[in-house]
């Protein structure tokens, strides 16, 4: 297995990242998986607006982009207005043809650590709440899940309706020492 370095995402790396969230697609749609994500909805623009609200993080292996992620730090949309105590994880993708089985889980992982590095005690995110595989991959993840939003709206398609989960994380260690 490749080593995985991580790294925020510049504008240099936007086309990659948008190759891969279009591969990840389609490899849902080889699966079955459909009403989540389609080829061609969301291009760098996207991920340039994330950027400067938020975070886009890139995983590499071997010089190559094999995984990525969002981190908001709010996200009215699902959530409603809350106070700054979370850090919003959205569109964990891995290239599933050069990866190994748990690379999703090690940037899973890796987006906890950033929201516990800025001192944000929880970590929210939502599925689809039709898609049960992947709610199922949350909560073995240590999720749980806390709410539904029916009708979020979606960057370039209809809303959807979501379950809502959250996670608990610790700030380096910080967190809970007396």
């Amino acid at each position: 297995m490749n080593t995985l370095l991580f790294r925020p995402a510049g504008d240099v790396d936007l086309a990659a990242v948008v190759r891969l969230r279009d591969d990840a697609a389609r490899w849902m749609l080889a699966r079955g998986i459909t009403g989540q994500w389609q080829p061609g909805e969301l291009g760098e623009d996207h991920f340039r607006r994330i950027s400067e609200t938020g975070e886009v993080w890139l995983a590499e292996a071997a010089g190559r982009v094999v995984g990525a992620w969002e981190v908001w730090w709010e996200d009215e949309d699902a959530w409603g207005p809350q106070s700054p105590t979370a850090g919003y994880v959205h569109r964990l993708m891995v290239d599933h043809s050069n990866v190994p089985t748990g690379t999703g889980l090690q940037l899973l992982r890796m987006a906890e650590r950033r929201v516990a590095e800025v001192g944000r005690p929880l970590v929210r995110l939502d599925c689809l709440a039709g898609n049960a595989r992947l709610k199922a991959y949350y909560l073995d993840a240590g999720y749980r899940v806390v709410g539904h939003k029916e009708g979020k709206p979606q960057p370039g398609g209809p809303p959807k309706s979501f379950t809502l989960l959250e996670k608990a994380v610790r700030d380096g260690g910080q967190q809970g020492r007396a």
